[in-house]
């Protein structure tokens, strides 16, 4: 389904796809690495790759639950 969605939208409007995969893990993910490259080929054609690097947000109170574990600032 997610290789229909690509092509429908390639080159007629932005899509905002997030993941916490990296993109050699793709093929993993959706069982088959040939479909995997044929989606990243044009998820990757004209766009901007962010990194977020760092601490979870979402995680940062959960941590001070953990013995051990120190909060974040």
């Amino acid at each position: 389904m997610v290789f229909q969605l690509v092509p429908s939208r390639h080159e007629r409007g932005s899509m905002i796809i997030t993941s916490n995969k990296s993109f050699a893990e793709w093929g993993q993910v959706l069982g088959d690495d040939v479909l995997a490259t044929a989606i990243l080929d044009r998820f990757l054609h004209h766009c901007d790759v962010p990194a977020i690097n760092g601490p979870s947000y979402r995680l940062k109170d959960r941590l001070a639950l953990v013995p051990g574990g120190d909060p974040m600032p």
